[in-house]
């Protein structure tokens, strides 16, 4: 798993493998959660095999907030960062790997590396496309319709149309099920 991201590093092989060893690998079923809303994030995941969804209860409606697939980190960040209470949940949507990490040892290793310019830079670039994309989310809930976004999602991110069950994308999108079907019956006829 970690051998693709090993050329990114520009550290020695030994601290390399320290903090590989650091990592615990875990094989999930799909429909697990990782971490619950109210629960304080101690683990950082790095998946290998999978989707696992971020959302929250909204009056008991689930709101997905993000996918993550394949070679992405997640993890509650705000919990994760400030040590309170998750606003999200995590949870897979297919069976997983993935690999985790406990924060004091994340926090160990990004204290090491933040001396190293080239992944403090990358360290740097991972948070801003994270954040890059919540508010492109964002704004999109602001300014497009529904059926925008929904084209948005096939232009920009397909491979979540094709691997993300309907429910989940419609959440996503902030639509109903029923909504979603009438978007793709009208993309449909225009084809």
């Amino acid at each position: 798993m970690f051998e693709q991201f090993r050329k990114n590093f520009p550290i020695e092989d030994n601290k390399w493998q320290e903090y590989v060893s650091r990592f615990k690998k875990i094989e999930v079923p799909a429909r697990t959660k990782l971490l619950s809303e109210g629960e304080i994030s101690k683990r950082m995941y790095l998946i290998e095999k999978g989707c696992i969804r971020v959302w929250y209860n909204n009056n008991g409606k689930d709101i997905t907030t993000q996918f993550f697939f394949e070679g992405n980190m997640v993890s509650s960040i705000v919990s994760f960062r400030k040590k309170i209470p998750s606003p999200v949940t995590l949870e897979t949507i297919e069976p997983c790997i993935v690999w985790w990490i406990h924060k004091r040892d994340f926090d160990k290793i990004i204290e090491e590396i933040k001396a190293i310019p080239q992944l403090r830079d990358m360290l740097i670039d991972i948070v801003f496309d994270r954040t890059f994309n919540y508010m492109t989310h964002f704004i999109s809930f602001i300014k497009d319709t529904p059926y925008q976004r929904y084209l948005n999602l096939i232009n920009e991110r397909p491979h979540i149309v094709q691997r993300v069950p309907q429910h989940y994308i419609a959440s996503y999108l902030g639509i109903t099920k029923v909504h979603l079907s009438r978007i793709k019956s009208k993309l449909a006829k225009k084809k």
